[in-house]
Order: C-alpha cells, then structure tokens, then sequence
C-alpha cells in the first residue's frame, strides 16, 4: 500500500543543513518545512494556487506549503508569454500567485504572494487525502491551447516509490539536477523524488557540464541535451564517473550519447519513459541491463500494450495503471477521447515491445509515423541512424506529403562536411532501402522547447 504523499518529508534524524540546495541556497528539511507551513497557512483553503516557477528555493517551498495545504499547485513556466500564462491562471482556476521576492512577476489578475524562505509557521493539519489533486500540470500546447492535467497525490506518491524500487533510490544518494521546475521531470521527480526517498538534493540552476560535474552527486538527471553537452565536455564527463546513476528523458537519448556516456563514465545511463498525463511508466532498472535506443520495462502496477494494423510491429502504446491523470481540468470530452473504450490510455507514442519486454519508443503517431510507399516507418529508427554518422550533430526525420508514396522521408539535420546523398547512402546502408531519406535539409539548429525535445511542427516547409 503506497504511504501518503507527504509521510516522509518531515526531517529525520541528522537532518542536514544542506538537504535541499537550489542555485546555490541551502536549506535544511526542517528549514523547508518551516518555511512551506507559513505557506500553507497562506493559501490554506484556495481552489488552487499558481506557482511562478523559476530554479529557485521560493519555488520548492511554494510546492511543499501547497501540498501541505492540499491545494492544488499550478506552476507557470518563468518565461512564459502572455498569453500562455494569462491561460494558465484563468483556466486553472487558481486565486492566488506564489513567487519569490525578487521574482519579476508581470501584473495579472491575481494577486502575488511573496514567498520567503526564512519565514517559519509550524503545520499539523491531518495529511489530505490521496485521491485528492496534488497538480495540475500544463501540456506543451502542440496542438491548440495547454491543457490542465490533473495529477492525484496518490498518482504521485505510486510513480516516486515505483521509481526508487527500479533505481535503488534511497536517503543515501544525493541528487543533481538543472532542469525546469515546472514540469514532471524536474519538478515531481526532481523535487519530491528527492523529498520523498530522504535523498539530498542539489538542484545547480543551468545544467551545465561544469555545475553538474562540480555537484558531486550521485544520481544525476538529465534530458538528452543536457547529456549530448555533457560527452562534449569531456573532463565534466569524467568527473560524474563516481555516480552510481545516470538517468535520461524526456526524449530519446540519441545512441552516439549513450555510448560516449558509457565510454566517459564507465556505465550506461538509464532511459526512463513517461507523459504529464500518466508520469513515468516504463524505465530500465540500476540492476539491469540498458539497452541503447531502449525505455526498458513497465514499473510495478503499469501495464502496457501496442495498438498496431494486422501485420505491423509497431503501433501506439497504450497503457493503464496507478499513476494516471485524474482527466484534463474541465475537458471531459479531451479526458474521454485520451482512452479507449475498455480504459486504456491513449499515449500518442509509436513504440515496439522486444520478445523479453523490452520496449522501444520510436516517435509520436502525429508526427514520427510515416506511411510511405506502403510501408510504415518510425521517424526515430531513422533519426538514430543518422546521429550515427560522424558529421551529424542533430537530426529529426518527418514525413512529407508526396504524390506516389504517400509520404516521403525527409530528414533535417544540423551537420557538417557531409551532402545530402552522403546521408541518404548512408541510412539505406544501415536500414531496409525504403527507410532511406528521399529529402535532406540541413539547419543551423533544430527547433527545440524547454525540455530539448525538438519541435517538429516549426520546422521550415520542404
């Protein structure tokens, strides 16, 4: 039975004064929580309560004193644009905005609330209840406005412990990371994660190779293009050789990373997959094998399936288990279309599961599986392929509209020194010759967000 979300935050015995250190600001656990009760106090009551969510320590007690509070925590991106935020904090419903004191915080319809590390209130109200909203975390937006996904406390408190079985995650490892504090990765993981095991955290504000590799820890967190500047700093690389983890997601880890990891560190990172709407849910294990290119196995309690056409060995992934949403926040009509009939959730990922469950994500059913001439390909076999190759640098494959294929393939890359046929020889020398590029076009940089997921949608017309 998972324990209540918050049943181990409070401080244990030998607290330290560094247990939670964010750009540099340290706080112990019983400073944390002093500091999260004058919170709760605060916004005790409130439907739910925006969090400005910047790399800072304002942001983790602004978390920590909502959730004690049992108030639904809304954080919005410190950068977000005006609309984009002007839609978090009309349609989540939330009354008030938590930022930290020197936050530069655009005027707005709801009134700002300063949050203050140092500020103490002690907080004994009873834990809420599990079923009851921890979050509500705000999608990317690809496809029409962000949508409100509604995250349960018990979701949460499932996914962490699920996670800390499969990466042997324990008071005794230190944390670090430099990702957003607005999104699942480094927020829920990277935050309560932390919280929940009693592991130190040390939070470096960029995740840069020289902060990560001064940090000293032992299980790092990373996204693919933290890792991809991290092989190309080879002395910060080296220097994250005493880790005892190394954890990629978010996106696919492109293999020529991994296997520079592997040959910087001497051990091969970890790949985990998960969504907003139903945290993380497959991952490989600290005391298994890593497989480049893979996610590995289903967390306890998750199970998975491929929706694939007669015939075909790869197809969306659906999955059901205790660390789904509760719904998008006032869409039942978005909440209902996201499962199938017999209630299973709908991911949108085109993956392939290997004989010994192994699982493969090779790209988004809306953008990475392309039918061409009859075939059906994942954009991201192919992309792999092409980081393979010593000239590239980034790569992102789509498929085109084409008038006897169907679809063509055309690949996007940032690279060097090469041309178009080299690359396209090159992949029909690796894959099967349909799964060649018949279009290559090369950019300066690939349109990425936050996360370093590429945005495929911006990219310029064929």
């Amino acid at each position: 039975m998972t324990t209540p979300l918050l049943t181990s935050l409070a401080a244990p015995d030998g607290d330290r004064p560094d247990a939670v250190t964010v750009g540099g600001h340290r706080l112990s656990r019983e400073d944390l929580l002093g500091a999260a009760g004058a919170v709760a106090a605060r916004v005790a009551g409130a439907p739910a309560v925006a969090v400005h969510a910047s790399a800072t320590p304002e942001t983790v007690v602004a978390v920590v004193g909502a959730l004690l509070a049992g108030v639904p925590a809304v954080p919005v991106p410190p950068d977000s644009g005006p609309a984009e935020r002007a839609h978090i904090l009309r349609d989540s419903g939330a009354a008030l905005l938590l930022a930290g004191a020197g936050a530069e915080v655009a005027e707005g319809p709801l009134e700002t609330v300063r949050v203050d590390p140092a500020e103490r209130a002690e907080w004994t109200k009873a834990e809420p209840e599990p079923e009851s909203a921890a979050f509500v975390l705000y999608t990317s937006g690809t496809t029409g406005a962000p949508k409100g996904v509604v995250i349960s406390r018990r979701a949460v408190a499932a996914d962490l412990d699920a996670l800390a079985g499969a990466w042997a995650w324990t008071a005794e490892d230190t944390l670090v990371h430099g990702l957003p504090l607005f999104h699942v990765h480094g927020l829920v993981l990277g935050v309560l994660g932390a919280l929940r095991t009693g592991s130190r955290l040390v939070h470096t504000g960029k995740p840069t190779p020289a902060a990560y590799a001064a940090a000293g820890g032992s299980l790092y967190f990373g996204v693919p293009t933290v890792w991809n500047r991290v092989v190309r700093d080879p002395d910060a690389a080296r220097a994250l050789s005493g880790a005892r983890l190394l954890v990629s997601g978010s996106a696919p880890l492109p293999a020529p990373v991994f296997r520079e990891l592997e040959r910087l560190t001497g051990q091969r990172p970890v790949e985990r997959y998960g969504m907003t709407e139903t945290l993380i849910t497959v991952s490989t294990r600290a005391d298994g094998e890593r497989r480049p290119g893979s996610v590995g196995v289903p967390l306890p309690g998750i199970r998975t399936r491929i929706a694939a056409e007669e015939g075909a060995a790869i197809g969306e992934l659906q999955l059901t288990g205790p660390t789904l949403f509760d719904g998008y926040l006032g869409r039942p009509e978005a909440t209902s279309g996201a499962y199938t009939e017999d209630g299973w959730f709908r991911t949108g990922d085109i993956a392939t599961v290997e004989a010994d469950g192994f699982h493969r994500i090779v790209g988004r059913a809306s953008t990475d599986m392309i039918k061409s001439g009859g075939y059906r390909i994942g954009a991201g076999e192919i992309e792999n392929v092409l980081l393979d190759h010593p000239a590239v640098q980034e790569a992102a494959v789509v498929g085109a509209p084409h008038d006897d294929l169907g679809q063509q393939i055309v690949a996007y890359v940032v690279a060097e020194g090469v041309t178009e046929r080299d690359l396209i020889d090159f992949v029909a020398t690796e894959l099967s010759v349909h799964k060649r590029p018949r279009v290559v076009r090369f950019l300066d940089a690939l349109p990425r967000n936050a996360m370093g997921k590429p945005q495929k949608k911006l990219l310029p017309p064929v």
